[in-house]
């Protein structure tokens, strides 16, 4: 038969096992998956960085303005967007939605909290008449 100070050590133990593996919410990281209205609606808080990850050559085609363009293939693609502010809202696009895909995992491992991933792409974007610029 277990003794009462054995039960509570078993309690105490449980309890902060549980803290210890439980995230707290400032940790926590919230991935979306948006679509065109959504960007743009995002696009008017100016703490949300835009961040383009296509090839130089897709990205001569335009860029929705004020993107950030590191493109995924770049070897330096990790050190560089983590120069980008962590706790603000990134929002990302490719041409497609594939390697925006990829894009959103690789920022929710470096420690981004808030990651919206632009379903279309850019050509999403563009075939739905939004506006965009040349680099």
């Amino acid at each position: 038969m277990e003794s009462t100070g054995s039960r509570l050590m078993k309690w105490v133990w449980i309890a902060l096992i549980s803290f210890a593996c439980g995230s707290s919410s400032e940790s926590q990281q919230q991935v979306s998956l948006i679509g065109n209205t959504q960007l743009s609606e995002l696009l008017k808080n100016k703490e949300v960085q835009l961040l383009d990850v296509r090839t130089p050559e897709e990205v001569n085609h335009g860029i929705i303005e004020h993107a950030i363009i590191i493109d995924i293939y770049d070897p330096e693609f990790d050190a560089k967007v983590n120069q980008l502010a962590k706790d603000k809202p990134v929002a990302i696009y490719c041409a497609a939605g594939g390697r925006s895909s990829k894009a959103t995992e690789k920022l929710a491992m470096l420690g981004f909290r808030t990651i919206y991933d632009l379903e279309s792409g850019f050509r999403g974007w563009k075939a739905a008449g939004n506006p965009v610029v040349m680099p």
